[in-house]
């Protein structure tokens, strides 16, 4: 996809009448952690009434470009957005309903982390709209809390899960599991005391060094070591029979729920759903000017929070640039998409959608058994696959 400039080309209002979910971020935190490379920014002070105007104009500004569609999730992600105050949270969704109008059964997510003084406003959050809340949690190890730059301790997170559980009926933790020096029964004790909170969903990621993290910059000195590949699929593999025995199944390569607990928020980027992007730093997939786009605008908004404020009062919308995303690419991004699932692709979905089968897309020489299964209906990663989809889709994608 060719990058250009927003005054270039603007987003292009639709007629879409579809579902979309809507994604919100909050870019603050009171630290940056070292293994992140999400568009998060510390700062002394936040003025949060500013802020809820800002938010409030783009979601005004997005409601005139999309008129039509009808909002399948709200997520409030970031940054740390139980740094927001419920009063802002509770503004966007009421500008959300006034703008589209807000199912009552809608999933209305909110990202937080688990120190005392932000559970204590779990229950102002519970009165604002949202329905489920996702806990930045990590680990239940103070020594890896602290390799990893969290700023609460493990008794905080027990704390902070109990009281989450007392006013949400739905609530996600992440973990991050495969650190330096980790071993199958540490994990295992710490995924079972997490088990104990009777949860709906948990997110489990193997550590992964990005780029231009500090973590990167740490790795490549030498400073610490991570497991080796054997290592990180025995416990992969540790994590799918206790997920399994607990009733929380994978549906995605790291994300597991109960039956019918799955995000569906983030199954709308999995299979496929446009999505809108709000807030500094945020993308999304909007949907195009034509009736049978599903979306075909790739957005991203201003990262540095100052310059999306700007922008927004200068244009309603703090978009930095906007990419045009032809059919090929489309379906490229499906597959890619598509194949985290454990449900993989529906071949009959992709059809109607594509007008092709997504088996013209894939080098048949290269679908091993062993790591990806074809049936009439679906295309899909076996439980050998999934952990190793990057390195299958050099190979198989043509």
């Amino acid at each position: 996809m060719v990058r250009t400039a927003y005054n270039q080309t603007p987003l292009q209002a639709s007629e879409y009448a579809g579902p979309a979910a809507l994604y919100i971020h909050w870019p603050f935190c009171l630290k940056k952690c070292p293994y992140c490379d999400f568009n998060s920014h510390v700062r002394d002070s936040v003025d949060q009434e500013e802020w809820r105007k800002s938010f409030s104009f783009e979601v005004k500004s997005f409601a005139r470009l999309f008129p039509n569609l009808k909002p399948k999730s709200i997520f409030f992600g970031g940054g740390t957005p139980s740094l927001m105050e419920a009063a802002t949270v509770a503004q966007l969704i009421n500008d959300i309903d006034q703008a589209w109008g807000v199912s009552s059964s809608i999933e209305v997510t909110l990202e937080a982390n688990p120190s005392s003084v932000e559970a204590s406003r779990f229950q102002g959050y519970k009165a604002a709209g949202v329905n489920r809340l996702s806990m930045g949690v990590q680990s239940l190890h103070n020594d890896a809390l602290k390799f990893l730059g969290r700023l609460h301790s493990s008794e905080e997170a027990l704390a902070a899960l109990k009281i989450a559980r007392s006013i949400f009926d739905r609530v996600s933790i992440d973990l991050i599991y495969a650190r330096p020096d980790f071993r199958d029964h540490s994990w295992e004790d710490e995924l079972r005391r997490a088990l104990d909170f009777d949860l709906s969903h948990l997110s489990l990621y193997q550590l992964t060094i990005e780029e231009g993290t500090a973590f990167h910059h740490q790795y490549e000195r030498g400073q610490f070591s991570l497991p080796d590949e054997d290592a990180a699929a025995d416990l992969y593999a540790l994590t799918q029979d206790i997920t399994n025995a607990a009733g929380l199944p994978a549906y995605e390569i790291s994300n597991h729920a109960g039956l019918g607990q799955e995000s569906q928020h983030n199954l709308a980027y999995w299979q496929g759903d446009p999505y809108l992007g709000l807030g500094p730093g945020a993308h999304g997939r909007a949907p195009g000017p034509l009736q049978t786009e599903i979306f075909s605008q790739a957005h991203f908004q201003m990262k540095r929070p100052e310059d999306w404020v700007k922008q927004v009062a200068l244009k309603g919308v703090g978009t930095g640039h906007v990419d045009p995303i032809n059919h090929e690419d489309r379906m490229i991004e499906a597959v890619m998409m598509g194949l985290r699932l454990t449900e993989g692709i529906n071949r009959a979905k992709f059809r109607l959608i594509f007008g092709c089968d997504v088996l013209t897309l894939l080098n048949k020489d290269h679908l091993d058994p062993l790591y990806i299964t074809v049936s009439e209906s679906s295309v899909k990663l076996t439980r050998h696959g999934l952990p190793v989809l990057n390195h299958l889709l050099e190979k198989i994608l043509l």
